[in-house]
């Protein structure tokens, strides 16, 4: 019973923030939170594996995105399953919730995008840029990407609140547990390579090798379609 009444309450308070911030500062800041959520979504990052892996081959960095992602979609997937919590568009129609931004698929919590940013931040600001003061800059933008999540009316505050936090949890079970299993899995596989590896310098095969560099096309044309197909799907069942 105190849970229900506690869930409740929370449930109020969303609604009242979400309601209170959303599409607050009009058309400039929309733009703005718009433009910035992007590198809350899964797409950046994937581009990033890839690029990692084919173009500028680092096997540490490549560990440590791919476990991001890796625990991400365990972690994220799993809760946003279990606890099954519908969007707020879905919920607040009578309240004349504006969506600003095409309509996510998923269940609301908690939400992937503060997960990426924060994740991602971190293992940015400690280990690629390996700078306090960039680590702070990376988790002030965490918080804005988290806020235009309920600004543009897609996320509870307790979604992006949650998935912030478990954005530190998923930081640290990457880096700990999970990206040193996949670097000695990645240099298992090196063993097997048909060229030479280049560490850390641009893949001399994305110039040399025709085939190599189709492949990279088709890579990013796959990345590309799978962050629009949704997108583009939608408008041509408009026009039908």
């Amino acid at each position: 019973m105190e849970f229900k009444v506690f869930s409740n309450k929370i449930d109020e308070w969303d609604k009242k923030v979400i309601i209170k911030y959303n599409g607050i500062g009009g058309k400039p800041v929309i733009y703005i939170l718009k433009f910035l959520s992007f590198f809350g979504r899964e797409t950046l990052w994937i581009f990033l594996i890839a690029f990692f892996l084919f173009i500028w081959y680092d096997p540490f960095l490549l560990a440590n995105l791919s476990a991001i992602f890796l625990t991400g979609l365990l972690l994220i997937v799993t809760i946003k399953q279990t606890v099954n919590r519908a969007r707020p568009f879905d919920k607040l129609e009578k309240e004349k919730l504006k969506v600003l931004e095409k309509k996510p698929n998923s269940k609301s919590f908690p939400s992937w995008h503060s997960y990426n940013i924060v994740a991602y931040g971190l293992l940015i600001g400690f280990f690629f840029l390996k700078s306090p003061a960039m680590t702070i800059i990376m988790q002030i933008l965490a918080v804005i990407v988290s806020f235009s999540r309920i600004q543009l009316g897609v996320h509870y505050p307790s979604d992006v609140i949650f998935g912030y936090f478990i954005g530190i949890i998923g930081f640290l079970l990457s880096v700990l547990i999970v990206a040193p299993i996949f670097q000695i899995i990645f240099e298992n596989f090196e063993q097997f390579a048909l060229h030479t590896i280049e560490y850390r310098q641009f893949n001399s095969m994305i110039f040399e090798n025709v085939w190599y560099l189709v492949l990279w096309i088709v890579i990013c044309t796959a990345i590309l379609i799978s962050a629009t197909y949704k997108h583009i799907k939608d408008k041509f069942i408009k026009k039908k």
